[in-house]
């Protein structure tokens, strides 16, 4: 059995612990009291603020949490989905995260493959994983929002092929050699390749997001890991067996998750869409019941908070991360402070 890539095997150790990282931005614009204060100021919904970025990507990767993890939103769409995601570039900000981070793994949730050149994804995720020393995770996802396609000159309907096609160029740009396949028009005696490779010759590890149009079986074949959001334990019990079944156990499922931190260490777990709402205490519970389905990864998308993003982050590193796996060195020194 081959080993996991260095980046998946921090989010997946082989001593089976759970691990845990952020979903960026690290920002409470989706909670109560910010909604308040924006529709007050004239502020639109969904733009976070982002003077602290930096820092706060910085305390989080010093806490020791696993990754970062950005989404992938080209327009913001104030009517139908009200969310700019991390607003920036995705792979200007990654690379940004490359130079200021040491440990953690940097990932996307995911980028929308067929919107993209996958030539030039294949260029940018290699830059990234260059700068940041191997730590480029890339998330691929086919894409949920009709109305971008027609402004990228891209078919919708098309987005499955272009999918499966797209993977495929990445995989074939990070091989060490020339193109297999010189673009049409050229002879064959031109030795064209993307630079830079990545640093592992096994090339960067593929995150394949929900079913991105493909059946379970392509998945299993194509992609090194599962991402998939959070269900109740019956339905995540039948889908991490699947992903099990089908990956002889070889390849991690990662899962984003929506939380509400409770103050109240106490208060009980209660659904919310795509997530929880809940204290520490609890959070740990249904962690170690995701841990025990099968679950390798959990990334945490604070935004609905009103709580202080320091705070929270602080709150985790101290009482929920020690649970599921050993903290690097600096991490404790950092909590210590």
């Amino acid at each position: 059995m081959a080993p996991l890539h260095p980046a998946l095997a921090q989010l997946a150790p082989a001593d089976g612990h759970l691990t845990i990282g952020l979903e960026l931005p690290l920002d409470n614009d989706w909670g109560p009291a910010r909604q308040r204060a924006d529709r007050e100021a004239g502020r639109p919904f969904g733009v976070p603020d982002l003077t602290e970025h930096a820092r706060l990507a910085q305390l989080a990767d010093r806490l020791g949490f696993a990754a970062l993890w950005l989404r992938d939103v080209p327009l913001y769409d104030p009517v139908r989905f009200g969310d700019a995601g991390t607003v920036f570039e995705t792979f200007t900000h990654l690379g940004h995260l490359a130079a200021i981070t040491r440990n953690v793994v940097l990932g996307t949730g995911a980028v929308v493959l067929p919107l993209r050149e996958p030539l030039l994804v294949a260029k940018a995720a290699a830059t990234v994983d260059v700068l940041s020393g191997g730590r480029m995770l890339l998330g691929l996802a086919s894409g949920d929002r009709p109305v971008e396609y027609p402004l990228f000159g891209r078919d919708f309907h098309a987005r499955g092929e272009a999918f499966r096609k797209g993977v495929e160029a990445l995989r074939a740009a990070w091989r060490h050699g020339p193109l297999e396949r010189p673009a049409a028009g050229l002879g064959g005696d031109r030795q064209l390749e993307v630079l830079p490779k990545p640093v592992h010759r096994s090339g960067i590890p593929i995150a394949v997001a929900g079913g991105a149009q493909q059946t379970p079986d392509w998945i299993a074949e194509h992609a090194d890991a599962s991402l998939n959001y959070p269900r109740e334990p019956g339905a995540l019990r039948l889908k991490t067996r699947e992903w099990r079944e089908s990956t002889d156990g070889r390849k991690p499922y990662l899962t984003p998750m929506v939380l509400t931190l409770q103050d109240a260490p106490d208060a009980p777990a209660r659904p919310i869409r795509l997530g929880l709402s809940t204290g520490r205490k609890a959070l740990v519970e249904n962690l170690e019941t995701m841990a025990d389905l099968g679950v390798a990864h959990v990334s945490f998308n604070l935004r609905p908070n009103d709580r202080p993003v320091d705070e929270m982050l602080h709150e985790l590193a101290e009482e929920v991360l020690p649970r599921f796996a050993a903290a690097p060195v600096h991490a404790v020194r950092e909590r210590a402070r």
